[in-house]
């Protein structure tokens, strides 16, 4: 669960080195952490009405269940994660609500809530060059023909397993990456970003 005063963001240092750097009259990226956001994996049978219509009833909305896609309102974002496995990001302390909430409804169901807050965090990549930036390390293709908003995948990024989705058409993205990755990842995307003008900042 969520502690302000005894967690540390897994990217704290790498932030607190973006204080130090100059920014860039026109950056082409941004890039900075979404810390502390809730991460509860779920899995169930999308066959099984009972399922979809519990999760529905805690959720507020339905479960994606077109390939490689995300939705989300203004608190959560489930993401397709497999054929029977997704993903819900919390706002930061809201994991422990809406764990307990999932597996109180699905009680009667073939299913798995598990919170795995712990071991992941949310980077957020965007600005103009932001495509630019990813295809470096990437083979996914984004071009925004086959990848656009409510978008995802998994995939690796510079040898770093993380689950990409596209959030707008500034274009935005949201990497979620595991935590003991997090730090080599965001100095991979620094050092990739820095010919486009690196902004450091929401």
């Amino acid at each position: 669960m969520y502690d302000p005063v005894r967690q540390e963001s897994p990217l704290a240092r790498f932030e607190a080195e973006a204080g130090d750097r100059p920014r860039p009259e026109a950056p082409g990226v941004r890039l900075f952490e979404r810390p502390f956001r809730g991460h509860v994996n779920l899995r169930g049978n999308t066959g099984d009405a009972v399922f979809l219509n519990a999760v529905a009833g805690v959720l507020g909305f339905g479960l994606p269940v077109a390939p490689n896609t995300f939705f989300e309102d203004a608190s959560l974002t489930a993401l397709w994660l497999g054929p029977d496995e997704w993903l819900i990001v919390t706002p930061p302390g809201g994991e422990s609500t809406i764990a307990f909430a999932l597996k109180d409804a699905l009680g009667g169901t073939f299913s798995s809530v598990t919170d795995v807050t712990g071991g992941q965090t949310v980077v957020r990549i965007s600005g103009p060059r932001a495509r630019d930036v990813l295809a470096k390390g990437c083979t996914l293709d984004l071009h925004p023909r086959e990848f656009g908003p409510g978008r995802c995948a998994q995939t690796l990024l510079a040898k770093a397993m993380v689950t990409v989705m596209q959030v707008d058409d500034s274009p935005a993205f949201d990497l979620i990456v595991r935590r003991t990755f997090a730090d080599y990842l965001a100095h991979w995307l620094r050092d990739a970003a820095a010919e486009f003008g690196l902004e450091e900042a929401p």
